[in-house]
This record gives C-alpha cells, sequence and structure tokens, in this order.
C-alpha cells in the first residue's frame, strides 16, 4: 500500500503479520513489543492501537526509515511511540537498554540472505534477554535455496510455521487492498529451544 501523500510504502508481509496480530488482538494491551525493521510500522502501529506498549525499530544507519516510523506514528494518533535505530548484528546501547519485551515483530526481514546471521543473532540477544518472548515474523518466500534452518539450530532457536488460514490472510485480497495474502508470503514464531526456568 503506497501513500503518495506521505511517502509511506507497506510491503505485503506487513499487512499479513498485521493481520495476525489483528486477529489475537484481544491478547495485546499491556503487551511489550518491539518491531524490527519495522518502515512505516504498520504491525506495530496495529499493536500499539490495540493496547500494547510499542516500540518501533529499523537500522540506524537509514534515517529515513526512522522519519517514516516516526510519521506513521504520529498520522496514526501515536506520537508517543519511540522509533529506535537499532541495526541487527550490532550490541548497539539502543539495543543493550531495551525495557522487557513480550513479543518481538518482524515483516519480511528475511529479505536478503547475507542479513539473516545478523537478524538472527539480534533475535537471539533479545531472546536471552527475554526467554518467554517470542518472534513472529512474515516473510516471502524468493528462493528455494535461501533458508534459515542451520542458523535457527546454530542459534538454538525454533520456528513453528502458522498457516495463513488460521488467521483469515490467505485470501487474495487482504485488509480491503490487492495485495496477495497467499502466494509466497508465510508466517512463523520463533522462540529459544528451551527457555530458561521451563
Amino acid at each position: 500500500v503506497a501513500d503518495a501523500q506521505y511517502g509511506l510504502y507497506v510491503w505485503p508481509c506487513a499487512v499479513v503479520l498485521a493481520q495476525f496480530l489483528w486477529a489475537h488482538r484481544e491478547d495485546l494491551p499491556g503487551k511489550r513489543v518491539l518491531e524490527v525493521g519495522a518502515g512505516a510500522g504498520l504491525p506495530g502501529v496495529l499493536a500499539a492501537r490495540c493496547g500494547a506498549e510499542v516500540i518501533l525499530s529499523d537500522s540506524e544507519e537509514l534515517p529515513r526509515c526512522l522519519r517514516h516510523g516516526r510519521r506513521s506514528c504520529r498520522l496514526n494518533g501515536l506520537p508517543h511511540v519511540p522509533v529506535l535505530g537499532l541495526t541487527w548484528g550490532r550490541l548497539a546501547p539502543a539495543l543493550l537498554t531495551l525495557p522487557p519485551l513480550d513479543i518481538i515483530l518482524g515483516s519480511d526481514v528475511f529479505f536478503d540472505p547475507k542479513d539473516f546471521e545478523d537478524i538472527l543473532t539480534t533475535v537471539y540477544f533479545l531472546l536471552e534477554k527475554n526467554p518467554h518472548a517470542q518472534f513472529w515474523t512474515t516473510y516471502q518466500v524468493r528462493s528455494a535455496d535461501w533458508s534459515i534452518e542451520a542458523l535457527l539450530c546454530k542459534w538454538k532457536l525454533k520456528a513453528t510455521r502458522v498457516p495463513l488460514r488460521l488467521f483469515g490472510a490467505d485470501k487474495e485480497h487482504l485488509a480491503g487492498s490487492s495485495l496477495p495474502g497467499r502466494h509466497t508470503i508465510e508466517m512463523m514464531i520463533i522462540s529459544l529451544t528451551t527457555p530458561h526456568g521451563t
């Protein structure tokens, strides 16, 4: 969904992840949520509108993305939502000082294989700090050769696939738009293989 007036673009994976959040909106009030690689932040903005305590983040090296996230928050009546610069794979002060989290969101962050390890390094760090948190992610299958399975094993993470039909995201048109809600978009929930204390 492009908004020419404000220059914001929402990728199809973000719409599918937002649909998942909407299907679970009764569970969101009071949850502490971080969206990574947020861009315009549709999933995070929706979570905040549903009562979650949300932080949006994108690469500190992409100030334009951070501005888009802040603009999206203002346009949606959420000027209090923080938008932080967090770069995958980098232990920066903003990452180290994050408050406790329940849910980490990421739509289409598994875009370029060269970034997969940095993404999962960051996700692992966040899940180690928050052992009962989960990483909810949607991604577009772009190549059968691109897999994160070996990296999940390396970082002691497990992934549970979530069929799109379970939350009404398998329709040809999703959220009143022509965005594809099926085809090559998939969803999974990533968590620690063995959370501490269990």
